[in-house]
């Protein structure tokens, strides 16, 4: 039979509220087995509806409960003529029901289980009830020697029985002196720590301002410092770095993340915040200025944003930006920039001319006239596209490649070059 097992203390079964009582039920189930092995089968009465049974078993010498298995080696009506039927009988029981599930297969040639059909849930029993399958097998498969189910003419049944006996309820009294565990403050520790200055052993110098902070805890968090503070570099040894690159505040502001991770004047300073995370490595505030960038992004600043993310190898916010200004439907312009700037590049001006009708049929517009580029022209001018012109020409041409594999067809190769106008 089954152990009932001890519940867990009441204040383990949740990290939520504890309350004054408890109760903890077990539903108790037995599980026993039984196998039932017929020889020479194949000279078993062959009439529909006559029945075999086996010798009655139960879960062990004391229970009282007791089953057998019933048998139609020919079905157990018109409809089941064909195969053998297969049941579980309740043959006597001290309680008025029970409720059982059950198992039923094949042992082979090789004493494997097969053709195993298990019961879909608990069923009801009283005395002299059974269930079970009356289409447990067909007759011919059983029959076919090639399948080894009656090795020597025996057929072996196997049959595994779960009975749900009585619930068991234990219940008590919850400590009304259950301690309490703190929250955990390391965060909040280690803020302090940095503000207080307390134990610092290093130095930086930034913007004319000087920034306290303990070399194992920046090691620990920045491969970048790790390295720095690891190899006998002259920062290591006098414990003295100058920073000329970070605006003080900026600085602050990672040092900050570094010791709590945090930072909670991100949304303020993100663009300078990425470069700075880039630079020493910290690729958790390195995705968190992305996705503020992500969240702000407009027509005014998403050029800057984009050679941002290019210049750092933000990959997630580089996508974003893209997209951004293809939905803004950029075509046009970007056709003319292309033509006019970066013919070098693909030498493909011909190739823009010639299949111009066709990527602006795609999008919904006849020779132009009823293309809407207000939007595209906010884009253009301003500064940081005319920037990107100049000093980032990729990036628009993958601007560029993005809007073509989104809007246009899969297009051939022309048959014939066209004069480049």
């Amino acid at each position: 039979m089954s152990r009932v097992p001890t519940p867990p203390p009441p204040g383990e079964m949740s990290s939520g509220p504890v309350a004054e009582s408890w109760c903890y039920t077990q539903v108790k189930v037995v599980k026993f087995s039984y196998m039932w092995t017929i020889n020479n089968f194949s000279f078993c009465r062959e009439e529909m509806g006559e029945v075999l049974k086996s010798s009655t078993f139960s879960s062990g010498p004391n229970d009282k409960m007791k089953w057998c298995l019933r048998v139609n080696p020919k079905g157990l009506d018109d409809e089941s003529k064909d195969y053998l039927s297969l049941y579980l009988l309740l043959v006597s029981c001290p309680k008025s029901e029970v409720r059982a599930k059950f198992k039923f297969s094949l042992l082979n040639a090789k004493r494997e289980e097969t053709k195993a059909m298990e019961s879909q849930r608990a069923y009801r029993f009283v005395q002299g009830k059974d269930w079970g399958f009356k289409k447990f097998i067909r007759r011919d498969f059983l029959l076919d020697e090639a399948n080894g189910l009656l090795p020597d003419d025996k057929l072996t049944l196997f049959c595994e029985v779960s009975v749900v006996q009585d619930s068991v309820n234990i219940s008590g009294q919850s400590n009304t002196n259950t301690l309490k565990v703190p929250e955990c403050r390391l965060a909040e520790d280690l803020g302090n720590l940095w503000e207080t200055t307390r134990f610092t052993d290093c130095s930086f110098y930034v913007g004319g301002q000087e920034f306290k902070a303990h070399k194992s805890v920046l090691a620990a968090r920045s491969p970048v410092f790790n390295a720095m503070f690891e190899h006998e570099m002259e920062e290591s040894k006098k414990n003295r770095v100058e920073i000329n690159d970070v605006d003080p505040e900026v600085f602050k502001e990672m040092m900050r993340f570094i010791y709590t991770g945090k930072a909670p004047n991100l949304e303020k300073m993100a663009d300078n915040l990425l470069a700075a995370a880039d630079k020493y490595a910290l690729e958790r505030l390195k995705v968190m200025c992305e996705e503020a960038l992500c969240s702000n992004l407009s027509v005014e600043n998403v050029a800057d944003v984009l050679i941002l993310a290019d210049l750092h190898s933000a990959e997630q916010l580089k996508a974003q930006a893209i997209d951004f200004i293809n939905r803004q439907v950029i075509f046009l312009r970007l056709y003319i920039y292309l033509c006019l700037c970066f013919v070098y590049l693909f030498n493909v001006s011909a190739f823009l001319s010639y299949y111009r009708c066709s990527v602006l049929r795609q999008l919904g517009c006849k020779d132009g006239k009823n293309w809407n580029s207000n939007q595209a022209t906010d884009i253009m001018e301003t500064a940081g596209w005319k920037s990107m012109i100049h000093s980032h020409p990729h990036l628009v041409a993958e601007a560029f490649r993005a809007l073509a594999s989104a809007q246009c067809p899969q297009f051939g190769i022309p048959r014939k070059r066209l004069k480049q106008s």
